[in-house]
């Protein structure tokens, strides 16, 4: 594990691993040109503990987002999920781990522009109740989220900060291990940012890890690690 993962709070160490990525490689063919995103990344999260990932435009940062998914392979390296691999299978076997283990939450997005909240919230939850995940009811997360009544709005009824705390509850849907978040509060006013990471701390105290992708300052400072990337590399 790279020495460059730093413990900034209370929450470094305070359960077994849920997810670990040990030398990761990812690069990308344009041409003749070679691209190298990833350069040997390796890092853990804990249950109950949460980690920011910073670093400039450009650095990997998105890429080992997805890799640690499932979304994207890498092109050497693997990740395990809940003590499970899911690197280097096939996209069918990660999805069954997606759905059984990880929520995750993307700038792009993680909501069917056709489908209602509550119907994007259960779309999310069938497949890890074909799994054996419970999970939690609609309401209840919408209502968690400070959506409670917003279960029947489109995404595009809904403002930024809507999106995203709506985003959340997706991402929440199937009870996962880990959350896994690409800027959660990203062009979000200071109070939505707050609510946000209000109840990403009640993910981590419910003893799933947290990992986010951030430039928040807020963020970073109530994060448990920081984990910089530079160049593809962990860095001090």
């Amino acid at each position: 594990m790279d020495a460059a993962e730093t413990g900034t709070g209370a929450g470094a160490g305070a359960g077994a691993d849920v997810l670990t990525a040990c030398d990761l490689y990812r690069f990308y063919r344009t041409g003749e040109e070679e691209t190298l995103a990833l350069r040997g990344v390796s890092l853990r999260v804990r249950r109950g503990e949460t980690v920011a990932v910073t670093g400039p435009s450009g650095s990997g940062k998105s890429t080992l987002l997805a890799c640690l998914a499932g979304l994207d392979e890498p092109d050497g390296g693997v990740v395990h999920v809940g003590g499970e691999r899911i690197s280097h299978r096939p996209e069918a076997e990660r999805a069954r781990v997606r759905a059984r283990r990880i929520g995750v939450l993307l700038q792009s997005g993680n909501l069917l522009p056709h489908l209602d909240l509550r119907a994007n919230i259960r779309l999310a939850q069938s497949a890890a109740r074909a799994l054996g995940n419970r999970g939690s009811e609609a309401w209840v997360l919408l209502d968690r989220v400070g959506l409670p009544a917003r279960g029947r709005a489109l995404p595009r009824e809904l403002a930024g900060g809507e999106l995203a705390r709506a985003g959340l509850a997706v991402a929440l849907a199937n009870d996962p291990d880990i959350l896994l978040a690409d800027e959660p509060t990203g062009e979000l006013d200071g109070r939505t940012e707050q609510r946000i990471l209000e109840l990403l701390r009640e993910r981590a105290h419910a003893g799933a890890g947290v990992l986010l992708v951030t430039h928040s300052v807020e963020v970073v400072r109530t994060a448990d690690r920081v984990i910089t990337l530079r160049d593809g590399r962990i860095r001090p």
